[in-house]
């Protein structure tokens, strides 16, 4: 890609900022990386993008930045909504999402993955079964890896696992992955998006530009994603738990199989799947058939499906302490992920929720909080509101308690009333942003003070 001459403004200091801002240099481009923040808010280290001559700048986005400027790259962080995007499309100047630009970079298939919850653990595991076939392979987008730089690296040759977020699919318009996935969608994000429609459709738009010589992967078992077969050009595999499908993958009886242009190819059963819960034979279910469709053999991905047992942050295991488990689902920000964490566990439950609130409806949440938790410990700016809606929802106040903004008393809190054979699970229900700088800060966090526990390990 050759863009020299060309002045190109990259709109948002996160990590697909950077990234976006760096390759554009590469390419020959003038660069200017603005962020709304003060840089001393920026949690990236900006002296290399400043030393490769990048213009950073910093603090209120007059319209006058779009001066000159051929082409707009914006992050998954800021909201297409914004004046000065929208006062791109006006000018119509070419607004790219760092999603886009890596679509246009890639010399191999992208497999990309989107859905309120599952994504990560699904594309992690995607990426290992493509690797029974494909060399190299590459795993990047929401996961922590910019996807612009990931598909530089396989090159030509490989394939790329992508996972891919309502944010990053905004502003997106020419995306187009070989095979695309949706694994569900629940209520989540509508600050953002405004509305569940509104949020449906950017998760459609992961498959808006497939033709008929692509694939789509969909959850027969969400209404939501089986109705978007309806809308869609490519060829559609379902994936379903609860039914046997006459083609797709699904769960029969115990066993994981994928019924495919009249043939069947029986995979590993659930007992034997590294990963545990209902929702996990979805992730599976999902992965393999994506994996299948990308051209892997079944036969080599039994292995890999047996032997991943998930990801950080998600249902993972930390520590045993007087024969309480200790779990850490950080990555649970939202009630139907928190629900399905609830759903694994049949043993009582202490359970630590709260943090930056999403605003969502809490009745399902609670009512299986009232079925399977022994104590509800809160923490963060929802506390007040996920105590009101665990009382009017029959949860005895003896067995809620507040703890703050303090992880730590949360944790002390938990080891003193929970007793074997109860777990104590971290599943906040919420985003972390009241107090910490993502998921992944406060599970670590969580993890840090229960390996500080005194007990018997």
């Amino acid at each position: 890609m050759d863009w020299s001459g060309k002045k190109i403004l990259v709109v948002g200091a996160g990590i697909s900022g950077f990234a976006a801002a760096r390759l554009a240099k590469k390419f020959g481009a003038e660069v200017m990386l603005s962020d709304a923040k003060a840089e001393s808010e920026i949690k990236g280290d900006c002296s290399a993008l400043r030393e490769a001559g990048v213009a950073l700048l910093f603090g209120p986005q007059q319209e006058s930045l779009l001066d000159g400027v051929d082409m707009v790259i914006v992050s998954p962080a800021v909201p297409e909504r914004i004046p000065l995007i929208q006062a791109a499309y006006s000018r119509d100047i070419r607004v790219l999402t760092e999603v886009e630009l890596a679509y246009e970079l890639s010399e191999s298939p992208i497999c990309a993955v989107t859905g309120t919850n599952g994504k990560t653990t699904t594309v992690t595991l995607l990426g290992l079964l493509l690797a029974t076939r494909y060399d190299p392979v590459g795993v990047g987008g929401n996961i922590g890896v910019p996807l612009s730089e990931e598909v530089l690296r396989v090159g030509k040759g490989g394939c790329i696992a992508a996972e891919i977020s309502s944010y990053q699919l905004e502003a997106t318009k020419d995306f187009h992955p070989h095979i695309a996935a949706v694994l569900n969608v629940t209520p989540d994000h509508i600050v953002r998006h405004g509305s569940m429609d509104v949020y449906q459709k950017m998760k459609e738009r992961i498959f808006a530009q497939q033709t008929a010589e692509d694939f789509l992967v969909l959850n027969y078992d969400d209404a939501r994603t089986r109705s978007m077969k309806n809308r869609a050009a490519s060829r559609v595999c379902f994936f379903s738990r609860r039914e046997e499908l006459t083609e797709g993958a699904f769960l029969c009886g115990s066993r994981l199989v994928i019924r495919w242009d009249g043939r069947e190819y029986p995979l590993c059963t659930a007992e034997e799947l590294g990963i545990k819960g209902g929702h996990n034979i979805e992730n599976a279910l999902a992965a393999a058939a994506a994996a299948f469709l990308a051209g892997c053999e079944p036969q080599a991905m039994i292995r890999v499906l047996r032997e991943f047992h998930g990801v950080e942050h998600r249902i993972e295991y930390v520590r045993t302490v007087n024969g309480v488990a200790y779990y850490n689902d950080s990555k649970a920000t939202n009630t139907d992920s928190a629900i399905k964490a609830l759903e694994t566990f049949s043993d009582g439950i202490v359970l630590l929720a709260g943090g930056d609130d999403k605003m969502t409806d809490l009745t399902e949440f609670m009512q299986l909080v009232r079925e399977r938790v022994n104590d509800l410990i809160l923490i963060g700016d929802a506390a007040a509101r996920f105590e009101k809606e665990a009382l009017a929802n029959g949860i005895d106040p003896e067995h809620i308690h507040r703890a703050g903004h303090s992880m730590d008393h949360a944790v002390r809190l938990a080891h003193e009333l929970a007793h074997a054979p109860q777990v104590v699970l971290l599943s906040p229900a919420c985003a972390s942003f009241d107090m910490y700088d993502g998921m992944a800060e406060r599970g670590r966090d969580f993890k840090r003070l229960v390996n500080a526990l005194q007990g018997e390990s």
